[in-house]
């Protein structure tokens, strides 16, 4: 499009008949209609704190060498099927955890892009930069609103739980609130991490004094295994290919 000869860039001419007269009219044209649909589509996804690279993510774009992947890959189109046939979403998403780099970002902006495409909105959270807004929004009053906005999301992504500094007021204000409010309205969340349900129940019962809340980190984990079901992504570090 950034190319476009025409005069109106996204347009071409048309000659058009006007009470006996001949007139120049402007329509769409092939390049602007595709530019269109493309805003259409990236207007369906709220990105906060999210990498430029993993919002342009595709399931096309996910490697497949390692077993693994393709089972994530599956289960993200098994969601995406689901939707097609019945034209609801289903009520559980993904709990996608493995080691750095193995592309647990990327998936889940590739599903975000799908969904999008399909012209379902959702919310992508990088969680450790989210938590850490959530205490500066305190002092300019839109704790309620942000809040609100997430829990909301007709699809919520949250990336990287688990590699936040974690306090008693983020897990059960914030995180509790969101996670409580979802699985009420059976709204479908996907979440990454870096640990399994085990290893996260574990990070969530300590907070950054070192006080450890086990009953509370049980709740929380609770609610993630209600709207999740666990996949294991393994295979090489793209960072380091």
């Amino acid at each position: 499009l950034g190319q476009c000869q025409n005069y109106m860039k996204g347009y071409e001419p048309k000659l058009v008949l006007d009470r006996n007269l001949i007139d120049n009219n402007f329509v769409r044209c092939k390049r602007g209609i595709i530019e269109d649909e493309r805003k259409k589509v990236i207007s369906m996804i709220d990105s906060i704190h999210m990498p430029k690279e993993v919002m342009e993510a595709t399931l096309a774009g996910v490697d497949l060498e390692d077993g693994s992947r393709v089972v994530a890959v599956r289960a993200a189109k098994d969601f995406l099927n689901e939707w097609e046939r019945t034209n609801v979403l289903p009520t559980k998403g993904l709990y996608i955890y493995g080691k750095f780099g193995v592309g647990k970002s990327y998936l889940l902006g590739a599903l975000a892009n799908e969904l999008a495409a399909r012209h379902i909105h959702s919310v992508v959270v990088y969680v450790p930069e989210f938590l850490r807004e959530m205490k500066q929004a305190i002092q300019d009053h839109s704790l309620a609103e942000k809040i609100e906005f997430v829990k909301r999301a007709p699809v919520l992504m949250l990336d990287d739980i688990g590699a936040e500094i974690m306090s008693s007021w983020t897990r059960d204000e914030i995180l509790g609130t969101i996670l409580h409010y979802r699985m009420s309205e059976q709204l479908p969340t996907f979440m990454s991490s870096n640990f399994n349900y085990d290893e996260l129940q574990h990070h969530l019962s300590f907070t950054q004094r070192g006080e450890k809340e086990v009953v509370k980190a049980g709740r929380i984990m609770e609610r993630i295994k209600a709207l999740t079901t666990p996949i294991s992504l393994q295979g090489k570090n793209w960072r380091e290919s």
